[in-house]
């Protein structure tokens, strides 16, 4: 679950890491209450669940409350990776002498949260581990003891040099710690963490994703979520007994089971093709899931093509083939479908879709080659 700068700023705020003073628009009128509530150079800046906000031509200084209004007029209702911006953040300017990159994620390698810094701030971290990996300082954090405050002194003194400096980042660095496992945070950024000429420290972005799994326990985390439409339908899937992701290519698939699901995914682009989603229907033999995702498959306008592949095991392929039967009866499509069956009531699910007139294949490579060249012939059509 991803959450917005603003939001990030207040959780900052409430665990005592010091930000700048800031107001959430959702009009003209209110960025210019805001403007002249802080009386001072502002910043605004769209608040969209993407990145290089700045690059798009998301993020304006503003010196006079004219500008901020100009600001606010060009930024409101833009369009930012496929984001229309619906709210911006008015926030009071930080003269900056420089920037800083802290973040924290979870290593699997190492078992562990890992701390990321660097002197490169203000860049995406990406974009400074490919160009200049040798200017990321990582930590890898004992679970058992947490950030440690000579930990927390060393990576501050390589950042800053200035004892001066490094009393202000040691607290921020332990708070955003803090802050970050007691929310079951799967992403925790400072971007930048900036100084500014009179020498204090600053965090003025902040972006934080949160583990789905653990929302149930975060309730405060999860009144934050502002879900976009693919994530909506994420959601719905959920509740309906199914893991659904949505990717950008144009092939719907639907599997059982995540290890072969993933397996799916990768014979599609093996032989040319781009998967629409990750969708696991999981090991039900309930007709009724399958009809929930070929709803979900079919809503979805980049597909041209779906390819269902299954092993029965738990779930039986007769089953499957009654559910995408009753599903097709009430969804109307003429997008191509493949099927491919193995396994528990291979033989009679079968039957069934030819009795339906649903083409079917041996393989799964066979079923990723088909859906790709129906694909293509869809599009021409």
């Amino acid at each position: 679950m991803k959450i917005h700068e603003y939001q990030a700023r207040e959780l900052f705020r409430q665990y005592g890491i010091p930000v700048p003073e800031d107001v959430l628009c959702h009009t003209i009128e209110e960025v210019e209450q805001a403007a002249r509530k802080l009386n001072r150079m502002v910043v605004v800046k769209a608040q969209v669940h993407a990145g290089g906000r700045g690059k798009a031509g998301g993020v304006k200084l503003a010196r006079t409350i004219d500008d901020a209004i100009a600001a606010g007029k060009k930024i409101l209702g833009m369009d930012i990776k496929g984001y229309t911006v619906e709210k911006v953040l008015v926030a009071d300017a930080v003269e900056i002498d420089k920037e800083f990159y802290v973040g924290l994620i979870n290593d699997r390698n190492t078992k562990s949260v890992t701390l990321m810094a660097s002197s490169e701030g203000g860049v995406e971290i990406e974009e400074v581990a490919k160009n200049s990996p040798e200017k990321i300082i990582k930590l890898s954090i004992d679970p058992l003891v947490g950030l440690l405050d000579f930990q927390a002194r060393d990576i501050a003194m390589q950042l800053f040099g200035n004892m001066q400096h490094v009393r202000q980042a040691v607290p921020i660095l332990k708070k955003l710690y803090k802050l970050y496992v007691e929310t079951d945070s799967s992403l925790a950024e400072i971007n930048p963490l900036v100084l500014t000429p009179d020498g204090q420290v600053y965090a003025i972005d902040g972006k934080m994703n949160f583990d789905d799994n653990a929302l149930f326990r975060q309730p405060q985390i999860l009144a934050l979520r502002e879900p976009d439409e693919d994530e909506k339908k994420e959601i719905a899937a959920n509740e309906k007994g199914l893991s659904y992701i949505k990717l950008d290519g144009d092939i719907g698939c639907m599997v059982n089971g995540a290890g072969l699901a993933m397996a799916t995914i990768d014979m599609i682009k093996l032989y040319g093709g781009s998967p629409a989603n990750f969708l696991d229907i999981g090991g039900s033999s309930n007709p009724q899931k399958v009809i929930d995702a070929m709803t979900i498959l079919l809503g979805d306008s980049n597909v041209k093509a779906v390819m269902i592949n299954i092993f029965g095991g738990i779930t039986r392929c007769d089953d499957v083939a009654r559910g995408l039967i009753s599903a097709l009866n009430v969804i109307k499509t003429d997008i191509p479908i493949v099927v491919r069956l193995s396994g528990t009531n291979a033989e009679e699910g079968l039957t069934l879709l030819k009795q339906a007139g649903l083409p079917t294949v041996g393989s799964m490579s066979e079923a990723a080659r088909q859906a790709i060249e129906l694909s293509k012939a869809y599009v021409q059509k």
